[in-house]
């Protein structure tokens, strides 16, 4: 799969919710039921980063749930790309790009949403093939200023910009022409997952649908 290709795929499912839910889920037996509120919500696209010991469990679980699309975050090397991509991953994020990563995610047929913040890595994702990146992290970089910048001179470049975003920040990061997505991990707090209230999440979710 060329990186044409993956970013064909990654952008198809940018498009599908003006959302992506960044998860950091620590007990796996909590994966299926925070999966079915974020979908019941109105967001199938979810990544769950590889922070911990839990994470492939968690994408096991998840990748069960009808009409999910579950994919791997922090994914920084090859043996990240494909220990994912075995446990069910559907697509993978990184915060960076590197030949390395982009070749095994080739080769293994896992479409990669690599990230970018300054225009030389942009132009570096584009010299590669890339046309939809993650702009990370997104406030600490500049946030909407940086990305209106970036555009100027790059539009043929599309971004899920994501890192310290909020419901009240989105809709400014939506406004843009060259904003597909946000991810934000504000709809499933640690609390609410340890819990179980999905209830509340869902809720979340839908909020964050209708940011569209």
């Amino acid at each position: 799969m060329t990186p044409e290709i993956q970013s064909q795929k990654s952008r198809a499912l940018c498009q599908l919710a003006p959302v992506i839910p960044v998860l950091v889920v620590k007990d796996a037996t909590k994966a299926e039921g925070l999966a079915t509120a974020l979908v019941a919500g109105g967001l199938p696209v979810l990544e769950v980063t590889l922070r911990t010991p839990a994470a492939l469990d968690v994408i096991r679980e998840m990748a069960k749930v009808t009409g999910g699309h579950v994919g791997a975050g922090t994914v920084l090397t090859p043996d990240d790309a494909k220990r994912a991509k075995d446990a069910g991953a559907s697509f993978a994020v990184s915060p960076g790009l590197t030949e390395t990563l982009a070749r095994a995610c080739a080769d293994i047929d896992l479409p990669l949403l690599p990230g970018a913040v300054t225009a030389s890595e942009v132009m570096r994702a584009m010299e590669l093939g890339y046309s939809m990146l993650k702009f990370f992290p997104a406030e600490a970089a500049g946030g909407t200023k940086s990305l209106k910048a970036i555009g100027a001179p790059l539009p043929q470049v599309s971004f899920c910009p994501t890192g310290g975003i909020t419901l009240a920040s989105a809709p400014e990061y939506l406004s843009l022409p060259n904003v597909i997505c946000v991810g934000g991990s504000w709809i499933s707090p640690d609390a609410d997952v340890a819990e179980g209230n999905w209830q509340a999440i869902e809720t979340r979710a839908r909020e964050a649908f209708g940011l569209r």
